[in-house]
């Protein structure tokens, strides 16, 4: 009995020794000692650049340098409407980039963005560009503003307004370009004339792709004579060599993008990597990256100053000129667009 008595001390304090190590270990680590990290991020089309060749970059660099952990990413992109539908059926995003500020309503009315998005840096939007026309070389249809593709003959694309933000964002410039130059010849806007001129564009509309930048890839394959879409994307044509001019309407809108959170996916081990990464979009570094891929800053004016391809518009105007998104949706894109153009 001695003999087995002394065997079995031993064994015991073996068995609790391997499970007090095997405790410890399920522990949480700290950041520097928990392997890699993956960031979802779900954006809208022409965002995919800035962020693949630039921002990831950089953050990862920052992150590793701070903290000694690697941080990978994760990211898809569509139109804006599409990812937010993708996200309100569960796919795992823990970041969006959207095109328009509707689509965050839509996370926050789910339960997905429950943080107050307007707080961070520039309320929440995180950069912005102006909507033009992309013609083909030599511009053999003359056109020089918005009205013009409405001339018989001129074949437009222009993204889905179902699929796409930067379709609502279009559908907005056109209607907006002409109320502003109707505001500045008589003092008042002219609504009929804004629809009558909406409704003539889209009938020259020979495709609409889901996206800004399906709509670009339709037109690079030589469809259409015309496309509207974010100065960015013309300018990375015209870095590629594509055989296009850019043609900057009179008046025009500035769409703003705002970046949210989806904090119905994120865990408390992520929260810390996932708030810095949102910070982290609005730095100096990260501001001038957009502005290097043709994105205006949100935060410095200088920063989009140092970029000389950057048109120049005459009337500039932003969603504040439709009394913002609350607005502009139900008032333009349903009643005037879906209603009197489309349905039509």
């Amino acid at each position: 009995m001695r003999k087995t008595t002394s065997q079995s001390v031993p064994f015991a304090a073996t068995v609790a020794l391997v499970l007090a190590l095997l405790a410890v270990s399920c522990l949480p680590k700290p950041a520097s000692e928990s392997g890699d990290i993956t960031i979802t991020l779900y954006g809208f089309s022409v965002m995919k650049e800035s962020l693949e060749k630039a921002v990831f970059p950089g953050f990862t660099a920052k992150w590793k340098q701070e903290h000694g952990q690697v941080v990978l990413f994760q990211s898809s992109f569509a139109g804006s409407e599409t990812v937010t539908n993708q996200i309100l059926r569960g796919a795992p995003a823990d970041v969006a980039i959207l095109s328009i500020e509707r689509d965050v309503q839509r996370l926050k009315n789910d339960g997905f963005v429950t943080s107050d998005w307007q707080s961070l840096p520039s309320g929440g939007i995180v950069n912005k560009t102006p909507f033009v026309i992309i013609v083909r070389k030599g511009n053999p249809k003359g056109i020089k503003d918005f009205s013009d593709l409405a001339k018989p003959g001129v074949r437009l694309i222009h993204p889905d307004p179902i699929s796409s933000g930067g379709a609502q964002w279009s559908i907005l410039a056109i209607y907006g370009s002409e109320l502003k130059k109707s505001q500045k010849e008589s003092s008042g806007q002219d609504k009929p004339a804004a629809l009558q001129m909406l409704r003539a564009i889209w009938k020259n509309v020979i495709s609409t792709p889901g996206s800004a930048r399906e709509a670009r890839t339709t037109f690079e394959l030589g469809n259409g004579d015309a496309l509207i879409t974010y100065e960015l994307e013309g300018l990375l044509m015209k870095e590629a060599n594509a055989p296009i001019e850019i043609v900057v309407p009179q008046a025009t809108i500035f769409s703003e993008h705002p970046a949210v959170v989806i904090d119905k996916n994120i865990n408390a081990a992520k929260r810390a990597v996932i708030d810095a990464f949102m910070q982290y979009l609005w730095s100096d570094e990260a501001q001038q990256a957009f502005v290097r891929y043709h994105f205006y800053s949100s935060t410095n004016d200088a920063f989009n100053q140092a970029n000389t391809a950057f048109g120049h518009i005459e009337m500039p105007f932003t969603i504040d000129y439709f009394g913002g998104w609350n607005k502009a949706y139900p008032e333009v894109i349903e009643q005037v667009f879906r209603d009197q153009v489309q349905r039509k």
